[in-house]
């Protein structure tokens, strides 16, 4: 048996997907349904239960038994709203439940593999994962950080695997779930469909207009390196989750504009609320991740632009 948290969520629902379709059905979907929309994510899905998360939590707390071992959990689930400055209620979500599970992991010697964030590096220009490149802007990087640092602590008496995932920009299906968290690509696509017009930032921290780098990864991609340390159980750490090439905002844009044929860009003055908290320029050192042994070639941003979009027009 298998358990994704977040399993209703972006990344959660894209790697339910991979399993599936890896013949993997006996899941346990964990998640929130408040927003009763998120369902669809599950629809198409073959899982063997839903959990909601604090019910959950609730098992793992009284180390209830599952009626069959678990071979891995995927923990997906967390608050990521880089906006959202309510850090009581973002440690217990992000923190203290990412604790409470990753122990349980160690305790019945499960494999654990975790959603950490290209938002542990904040402020800073280099992006490898060492303690002196990590400064969190937001309290939602500080959460991510504060659990990378704890499992930096219990990994060296680890009798099982802990390995996360430090993500990038992801994009791809099934964003709508993250409201105004969703990628670039996908508020352009949204654009382009409501009005024909896209729009970026206008020129800031040094950045031209729209000039501004992140490296864009597509979902896929992000589930293919979850799958593989699935695959490696003997491969533990904390890793970037990224293809290495900092790409700009630019280039989704006038790719998209191509593929629709029609539209125009414009560019906006640069938000007050985001200045001070904003990357401008992010750029996974893939280093430590090749070494361990994935080696598979990630997607061009054309590419996976493109297929989002194939996508995103059939909805």
């Amino acid at each position: 048996m298998i358990i994704i948290t977040g399993a209703a969520g972006f990344i959660g629902s894209n790697l339910l997907k991979g399993l599936n379709e890896n013949n993997h059905t006996d899941i346990i979907a964990v998640d929130d349904l408040t927003d009763g929309k998120k369902f669809l994510h599950l629809s198409q899905a073959r899982i063997a239960d839903y959990l909601d998360y604090e019910d959950f939590l609730e098992m793992i707390l009284s180390d209830e038994h599952f009626e069959e071992p678990i071979e891995a959990v995927f923990h997906q689930g967390a608050c990521s709203a880089t906006t959202e400055w309510n850090g009581r209620y973002m440690m217990a979500n992000n923190y203290e439940y990412s604790k409470t599970l990753l122990h349980y992991c160690l305790e019945h010697e499960i494999p654990f593999i975790y959603a950490s964030s290209a938002a542990v590096y904040g402020g800073s220009d280099v992006f490898k994962e060492e303690l002196n490149y990590e400064k969190p802007l937001n309290v939602y990087g500080y959460s991510k950080y504060l659990f990378d640092q704890h499992v930096r602590r219990v990994l060296p008496k680890a009798n099982s695997q802990i390995a996360g995932l430090r993500y990038f920009n992801v994009y791809g299906p099934h964003e709508d779930c993250k409201g105004s968290m969703a990628s670039v690509a996908w508020h352009l696509m949204n654009q382009l469909k409501e009005n024909g017009v896209v729009k970026l930032f206008k020129g800031y921290d040094g950045y031209g207009d729209g000039e501004q780098k992140r490296d864009f990864v597509f979902v896929e991609d992000a589930v293919k390196v979850n799958l593989w340390f699935f695959k490696n159980p003997k491969q533990s750490g904390i890793f970037n989750c990224g293809t290495g090439e900092a790409r700009e905002f630019n280039v989704i844009a006038k790719t998209l504009l191509k593929l629709h044929g029609k539209g125009k860009l414009e560019y906006i003055p640069f938000p007050d609320h985001l200045k001070g908290a904003y990357q401008s320029f992010t750029q996974a050192d893939i280093s430590r991740l090749r070494k361990a042994g994935y080696q598979e070639k990630f997607t061009s941003l054309e590419e996976g632009v493109e297929k989002y979009y194939r996508w995103f027009v059939l909805q």
